[in-house]
């Protein structure tokens, strides 16, 4: 499974074993639980890579890939997810502020890591389907649906699956942040802000020398 990795999946895959390895260490020095969400949530990180990849597979739109892409959107916001997990770093003695300054941004990293390159591999998938001009629009797109999936997730507690066994609910949720903007600033605020953060650490990460080339 691993040999079928590429270069940079590897270096994924290590940097969440750092991380892994990290709030294992803290757990048994100290006991307690605080980071231990972190092997779940980054789990959870992997799914979108997961799909992605599976696009990989296919040079015509069907059925089959046409699923793939749903789930691979459905569960793409659990990536830079990551990020937001930042909000649980605090001071806690004894363990030294920079340990869990450690994880969290190393978490947070490996959030980021594993969106852009899933939405890359989806990207490569989608540009045998849409003209040249509508790439980066559509990115940004589902960028701003990414974004839009953190805020459920942080401020709501929605979780991908809820789309499935809470669907009314997120459906509610969705028209009232549309019909009665001025009651929810801080969707608005947070979902395009965040939207334009990953929009701009994205494309400037496609501009690395042969960064699609390790895909």
């Amino acid at each position: 499974m691993i040999k079928k990795l590429s270069e940079l999946e590897k270096m994924i895959l290590l940097s969440t074993a750092f991380t892994l390895v990290l709030v294992s260490v803290r757990y048994i020095i100290t006991h307690e639980e605080v980071y231990l969400f972190y092997p779940w949530n980054l789990f959870l990180a992997t799914v979108p890579l997961f799909f992605s990849r599976q696009l990989k597979k296919y040079k015509k739109f069907g059925i089959r890939p046409g699923i793939i892409l749903a789930c691979w959107l459905l569960f793409f916001p659990n990536a830079p997810y990551l990020v937001t997990d930042l909000f649980h770093f605090q001071q806690r003695p004894p363990v030294p502020y920079w340990a869990d300054l450690l994880i969290v941004t190393s978490g947070a990293w490996n959030g980021l890591a594993l969106c852009f390159v899933s939405l890359m591999q989806a990207e490569r998938f989608l540009s045998h389907h849409i003209k040249i001009k509508w790439r980066m629009p559509l990115t940004v797109v589902l960028l701003i649906l990414c974004s839009y999936g953190i805020y459920l997730g942080r401020f709501l507690r929605f979780n991908s699956w809820d789309i499935f066994t809470n669907p009314v609910g997120i459906i509610h949720v969705t028209i009232s942040h549309f019909i009665q903007p001025w009651q929810h600033r801080q969707f608005w605020e947070f979902t395009i802000l965040f939207a334009a953060l990953l929009s701009l650490m994205y494309f400037t990460i496609k501009k690395l020398p042969g960064m699609a080339k390790n895909l």
